[in-house]
């Protein structure tokens, strides 16, 4: 027997040596190759090594697929698969009423009965006697399927988490072949790893075929989007890929020097394996060293990128400060993550807006961005690119691990689709070089690329004159505070209107930027169709804001302003919006918002609770 479902949430769920993230993103790329509309949230343990069999040490992978679209992971499970009673403990509070447990009975002893924080029974415990469980003895079924290879005991039991997808892929009448073939690439050296995998993920297939207590199955069918070739891409991919394409459309080699830090590494992961395409990759032993090679090779007329997370950040400011100075193109992408300090690196947050806007010394301003989807990260990554490079400024790119490591399909644009990108290079002419000479629109300097006859200038730190001699002039430092000020306020002429989902007019406006986007626009949509009078407004473009940002708040009787923080925006727009009341509803756990929650609170102040 098979049901037809429109959408399913399905968690992954195991100590971090489980392979858990594995199995989610081999699920979730097999749906999307199926044609479903996906999103996905990775949650890895914030400890490298937490103590085995501890709900600390938990590493969990979210899946939501539908027939229709979908904007967020899911605010509660229909399916977790839990290796260890520890699973259990961290997502109890995750689950669907009725929800469908398989679970390792074989891991379910005393001992980490005990370990995970319970007394005897985790279901009754948790009180989730009323959810459909299946017992698996997933580890006593592996030894079994493997008996008799030539493979040691602790290597086999690391094909647990294959057996775990087989049985999910049954249970929702999906295909092996992608995983099949994904195992035949990754193990192509090592043909018999790749055959115990393949093995062990039939043998879960068919156990879970051959046992009553997983019928019925799911069919989700594929959903309805537009012709084109897409992919599963998450954040730091596209975000990557888009500095590559910039990079293209500028005519411009793309450098990035960064340090490696949890959540961005794999920005310079991605771009450091693409030479082909002419990048230049620095791993600098700091994040100081980073962002300074970054500014160098900009000076030299590259496309110059440095990504970091918050703590990074920090450390950069003083060289963002130098790139200010000089006017010279950097796009910085600062990938959000739980803090102060080291805090929680592997856990989202928003926390980083105040840092990204004015966490410099003296008058140092900066284009911010933010992208609001995994796959929103490529145009916001070119468009970063795209306006430093033609108002030769520095912009700073907010994202956050929750973008980073999850996915979603992604259309992949034609690159002649894209916007073109305008390069001011300064060329020699009969005219003096004055470096501080500015467009009378844009008031960008050109770029003057060492080495060419004629355009020598000084550069450095220091204050300017427009001829590039240095200044101690108390008007000339006022006159050039201003023009580099207004040089960022001018790009407000390319920031799209901000646009309003719903009626342009009503009761209440929830207001978001970066990656609420998902949460708030399903919440506030359910709340449409249910006779609300309300809308949603995303904000990508920070500094400046869009330039009808004051009629679209006039439209509305309350505002509400839902981020991942203790209210930085809110209190943002506070400052460049001040007569309007701002209401807050912030989340400072590491976790992105649920749907659930942001309708609760909606419908509270509608009702003046």
């Amino acid at each position: 027997m098979v049901i037809d479902k429109d959408e399913v949430v399905i968690r992954f769920s195991g100590d971090s040596g489980d392979g858990m993230q594995l199995t989610g993103t081999l699920f979730s790329n097999t749906s999307a190759l199926f044609g479903h509309d996906i999103s996905t949230f990775p949650d890895y343990p914030a400890e490298i090594r937490a103590p085995q069999g501890t709900v600390g040490g938990v590493s969990g992978f979210q899946v939501h697929i539908g027939h229709k679209l979908v904007n967020t992971p899911g605010d509660f499970a229909d399916v977790l698969v839990a290796m260890n009673p520890a699973a259990i403990r961290a997502n109890a509070h995750g689950l669907r009423k009725g929800s469908t447990i398989i679970y390792d009975s074989d891991n379910f002893t005393e001992k980490h009965i005990q370990r995970a924080g319970y007394i005897s029974d985790p279901f009754t415990e948790d009180k989730l006697d009323s959810m459909h469980l299946i017992a698996a003895p997933i580890t006593s079924l592996v030894r079994e399927a493997l008996k008799g290879m030539d493979i040691d005991p602790k290597t086999a039991l690391r094909t647990k988490n294959m057996f775990a997808l087989g049985m999910v892929y049954w249970l929702f009448d999906s295909k092996l072949k992608y995983t099949e073939d994904f195992i035949e690439e990754k193990f192509g050296k090592k043909p018999v790893m790749a055959e115990a995998n393949s093995i062990v993920l039939r043998a879960g297939y068919y156990y879970a075929e051959t046992i009553e207590a997983l019928t019925p199955s799911y069919r989700v069918s594929p959903a309805p989007i537009a012709n084109g070739t897409y992919r599963n891409i998450n954040g730091n991919q596209a975000t990557a890929w888009g500095l590559l394409a910039a990079a293209e459309k500028a005519n411009l080699r793309l450098f990035i020097g960064s340090y490696p830090i949890t959540p961005a590494t794999g920005i310079l992961e991605e771009l450091a394996m693409r030479k082909d395409l002419g990048v230049k990759s620095l791993q600098a032993e700091d994040e100081i060293a980073g962002i300074c090679s970054a500014i160098g090779a900009s000076f030299t007329g590259r496309l110059a990128v440095t990504s970091t997370s918050g703590p990074g950040l920090a450390l950069k400011s003083e060289a963002l400060n130098l790139a200010v100075m000089t006017e010279l193109p950097l796009v910085v992408v600062d990938v959000q993550r739980g803090g102060p300090s080291t805090g929680l690196p592997t856990k989202t947050e928003q926390s980083d807006l105040w840092q990204a806007l004015y966490g410099r010394n003296g008058e140092s301003p900066v284009v911010v961005m933010a992208a609001g989807t995994p796959s929103d990260c490529f145009m916001y990554a070119f468009e970063a690119a795209k306006i430093a490079v033609e108002h030769m400024t520095p912009v700073l790119l907010l994202t956050d691990s929750y973008l980073a490591n999850g996915s979603e399909p992604w259309k992949i644009p034609a690159m002649k689709d894209l916007p073109s990108i305008k390069v001011p290079l300064a060329v020699k002419t009969e005219k003096e070089y004055l470096p501080y000479e500015r467009d009378p629109e844009t008031l960008a300097r050109k770029w003057a690329v060492p080495g060419t006859p004629g355009l020598e200038h000084r550069i450095g730190g220091l204050e300017k004159t427009i001829k590039g001699s240095v200044s101690y002039t108390p008007e000339n430092h006022e006159y050039m505070v201003r023009m580099r000020e207004e040089k960022v306020e001018r790009i407000v002429s390319e920031v799209p209107d901000l646009e309003v989902t719903g009626k342009d007019s009503g009761d209440l406006l929830v207001i978001g930027w970066g990656s609420t986007y998902g949460h708030i626009y399903t919440a506030v949509s359910e709340l449409q169709e249910e006779g609300y009078k309300i809308s949603s407004a995303q904000f990508n473009y920070i500094r400046p804001l869009p330039k009808n940002t004051d009629e679209v708040f006039a439209g509305f009787e309350k505002l509400l302003v839902c981020e991942l923080n203790s209210g930085q925006f809110a209190n943002y727009l506070r400052m460049k919006h001040q007569k309007y009341t701002y209401h807050q509803y912030n989340k400072i756990q590491g976790l992105p918002f649920t749907i659930k929650e942001i309708k609760e609170y909606c419908i509270k102040l509608l009702e003046g609770k």
